[in-house]
């Protein structure tokens, strides 16, 4: 179990595999440490077979993430140097979730702002607690995005709604962010935990192999028209027709039985 630092913890919980931002004294702010630490998690967790979905959380009952831990920026973004040591080690940590070949999903509960947000809209799906608020403060700060980062915003709300969020830099209620199809659901804060846990074991349940595949498969189709790649795609599906689970897929169907998938 990777231990780089205090402030990630991370937990096995059957199918589920938790990471966990833990500096509830500063909203989950994430520093430099927390960054570095992401890509290990991420690896450890695919590393288990049982494990089916990840979920990231905060801790505490105050904040998801309330954006990067802002007090390190006279030393870790000062300079041109450290900035692009900085960038590198967001960007490693925003591409290993995207990237991830689990389903991922971002329990919101409170704070969801900046950096925070930009985990969030690396993840699969995004499921939050009445109350929660969410931002982009970067032009409060002087701050741009990256290309990607702007995407994945993109990808998920719209030109338009992303620029009102680049443009005010304001804080979003929990309702405007259903609204603008930022987060997927809403719970009351005592059915969140509940909440998440139901979706995971629908998850688990599924064949392993489609969830994977049709993730790619989804993420290929909001590639640009030019980049999309029907081959990879037609491929993958190829694969989920060929397993040994769409065999016992059928025969659980048939019989009235559950499935018992193997992920092969």
């Amino acid at each position: 179990m990777p231990k780089l630092t205090d402030k990630m913890i991370v937990k096995k919980d059957g199918a589920i595999g938790w990471m966990i931002f833990n500096n509830p004294d500063r909203l989950n702010a994430v520093s430099m440490e927390m960054w570095e630490a992401v890509p290990s998690i991420m690896q450890y967790l695919h590393e288990d077979p049982a494990i089916r979905v990840i979920v990231l959380k905060g801790a505490g009952d105050k904040a998801f993430v309330a954006g990067a831990d802002i007090s390190q920026f006279e030393t870790s973004r000062s300079s041109p140097d450290s900035v692009d040591a900085y960038e590198n080690a967001t960007t490693a940590a925003f591409d290993c979730i995207a990237a991830s070949t689990l389903p991922t999903i971002a329990m919101i509960d409170g704070y969801c702002i900046g950096g925070g947000l930009g985990i969030a809209l690396s993840c699969d799906m995004r499921i939050a607690s009445e109350g929660s608020t969410f931002g982009i403060p970067a032009a409060k700060l002087g701050l741009a995005y990256p290309p990607m980062g702007t995407r994945r915003l993109v990808n998920i709300v719209g030109p338009s709604f992303a620029k009102e969020i680049f443009f005010t830099a304001r804080r979003f209620t929990h309702d405007e962010a259903l609204a603008m199809g930022l987060i997927n659901r809403v719970t009351t804060r005592e059915a969140l935990d509940a909440h998440i846990r139901d979706t995971c074991d629908l998850i688990a349940r599924n064949a392993p192999l489609t969830v994977q595949n049709e993730k790619r498969i989804v993420d290929e189709c909001i590639k640009p028209a030019e980049n999309f790649d029907a081959a990879r795609c037609d491929a993958l599906a190829a694969e989920c027709f060929a397993s040994e689970d769409y065999k016992e897929g059928r025969a659980a169907f048939m019989a009235k039985r559950k499935p018992v998938f193997q992920g092969r």
